[in-house]
C-alpha cells in the first residue's frame, strides 16, 4: 500500500471527464490514485474505494448519478477521518448533494459541492469551470487540486446551491441544442443547404460557443460523446424534478426532455446529446412547399339571425333565489393518445436514483409533481406515431 502524503489525490470515476482530470492532476505534480466500478487500465488503479481513502486525504468524485454517489460513500465511509475532504464533482442535483454531504460529515470528514461545466475538450486542456458550494476554508485547502484541471472557480453559495446552478446551465444547453436541431430541420425541409444556416449564424446575435461547438457535428452527422445523450437526459430530469417540487412549469425543458427521450428510444444514449438532430431525419417528410396566401376572397355574408321568441313575464316570488342553469359538460375529444410504456435501456440509468447498466425508468408527465423516475411525454409525433 502506498504511503499517505499531502500530494496524494484520489479520483473515483474514470469516464470522459474523470480520466482526463486524472491526467491533469498528474501533470500538476500530484500522486493520483484512481478507482472505477468497472476496472480500467490506468496508473495507480487500486482495488476499491476504501483503498483510495486509506492513501488519499482528498478524493474527487466523478460518478454518473446519485445511486453511484451513495454507494461510493458507503464503500469508504468507515475509512474517513477529519483529515479527509470529499470533492463532489458529480451532477446529481441539490437533494442528493446535501444528503451526500450529511453522510460524509457525520463521519467527521469535510465535503465540498464542486460540479463543473466543460466537456471532453475542456477537460483535456485543463479548462473546466468549477461551481462551488460549501465552506470557504474547505475551498482554500483544496483549491490547488481544482486549479489543476480548471480555468476558473466560481463560488456559488452553500452546499447544494452549486448543484442547482449546474443543473440550470445544463437545462440551457439542452434547450439551445434542441432549438438548433429544429432550425436545421426547418432549413433542410425548405430545400436549403443547412451549411448556409451556419454561414448566417456567423453574423447573428444568437451565435454562441455552444453553437460553434455543436453545429459542425450536427451538419455532418458526427456525434462523438463529448456529453452523452443519456447523461443530458438525466440532468434535465433532475431540473424538472426540482421545478415540480415548487410547482413550477418548465415548458421548454420539458419539450427538450421529450426529444431526448425519443433519441434514447432510438438507441443513441451513448452519442453526444446533439444527436437529437437525428430525430428529425426519422420523419422523412416531403420538401416544404411555400405558397402565397389567398387574397381578395370575400367572406360569406352572415346568415340573418332568427327573431327571438317573446319571453313571458315572470311573477316575482318573495325570498326566492333563482340559480342559473348549469353549463353543459365539455365534449370529450374524439381521439386520445395512448401511453407509451416502452422503457429506455441504457448503460447508466438516466435518473438520479438509478444504477448504471440497468434499465432506465423515464419520466411520465414532467409537468406534474412526480418522483424522479417519472417519465416525460414521448413526443411520438416525431416519428409519425399517434
Amino acid at each position: 500500500m502506498a504511503r499517505k502524503s499531502h500530494k496524494n489525490i484520489g479520483l473515483i470515476g474514470l469516464g470522459i471527464i474523470g480520466s482526463r482530470v486524472a491526467a491533469s492532476l498528474r501533470g500538476a505534480g500530484f500522486h493520483v490514485y484512481v478507482w472505477n466500478r468497472s476496472p480500467r487500465a490506468a496508473p495507480n488503479f487500486l482495488g476499491s474505494a476504501a483503498e483510495i481513502a486509506e492513501v488519499c486525504n482528498t478524493i474527487q468524485l466523478f460518478v454518473p448519478d446519485a445511486q453511484a454517489l451513495f454507494e461510493t460513500i458507503d464503500a469508504f465511509a468507515d475509512r474517513l477521518t477529519p483529515s479527509h475532504t470529499i470533492l463532489c464533482s458529480a451532477t446529481v442535483g441539490p437533494e442528493a448533494t446535501v444528503e451526500a454531504a450529511r453522510l460524509v460529515q457525520q463521519c467527521g470528514a469535510k465535503f465540498l459541492d464542486a460540479p463543473f461545466t466543460g466537456s471532453k475538450a475542456a477537460a483535456e486542456k485543463g479548462e473546466l469551470v468549477y461551481f462551488i458550494g460549501g465552506d470557504d476554508d474547505v475551498l482554500r485547502q483544496v483549491e490547488p487540486v481544482l486549479q489543476a484541471s480548471g480555468k476558473a472557480i466560481v463560488k456559488i453559495g452553500e452546499i447544494g446551491a452549486a448543484a442547482t446552478v449546474k443543473i440550470a446551465t445544463n437545462m440551457l444547453g439542452a434547450v439551445i441544442v434542441q432549438t438548433l436541431a429544429e432550425a436545421i430541420a426547418l432549413v433542410k425541409t425548405a430545400g436549403i443547404d443547412p451549411e448556409i444556416l451556419g454561414s448566417a449564424l456567423e453574423h447573428h446575435g444568437v451565435r454562441s460557443p455552444l453553437i460553434d461547438m455543436k453545429l459542425p457535428g450536427m451538419l455532418q452527422g458526427d456525434f462523438p460523446p463529448n456529453f452523452s445523450m443519456k447523461h443530458m437526459f438525466k440532468d434535465v430530469q433532475i431540473g424538472m424534478h426540482i421545478a415540480n417540487s415548487v410547482e413550477m412549469d418548465l415548458p421548454a425543458t420539458t419539450a427538450a426532455a421529450g426529444v431526448l427521450y425519443a433519441g434514447l428510444n432510438s438507441g443513441w444514449g451513448e452519442l453526444d446529446y446533439s444527436a437529437v438532430v437525428k430525430v428529425y431525419e426519422e420523419t422523412k417528410r416531403a420538401p416544404l412547399e411555400l405558397r402565397e396566401p389567398e387574397r381578395g376572397r370575400a367572406l360569406p355574408a352572415p346568415e340573418k339571425a332568427a327573431e327571438p321568441e317573446p319571453v313571458p313575464p315572470v311573477t316575482p316570488v318573495e325570498n326566492t333565489i333563482v340559480e342559473p342553469a348549469a353549463a353543459p359538460p365539455p365534449e370529450e375529444p374524439s381521439e386520445s393518445k395512448a401511453d407509451d410504456t416502452n422503457a429506455v435501456k441504457t448503460e447508466d440509468k438516466p435518473v438520479v436514483e438509478a444504477k448504471p447498466e440497468t434499465e432506465a425508468a423515464p419520466p411520465s408527465n414532467p409537468a406534474e409533481p412526480a418522483k424522479m423516475e417519472a417519465r416525460p411525454k414521448t413526443f411520438g409525433w416525431l416519428f409519425g406515431k399517434k
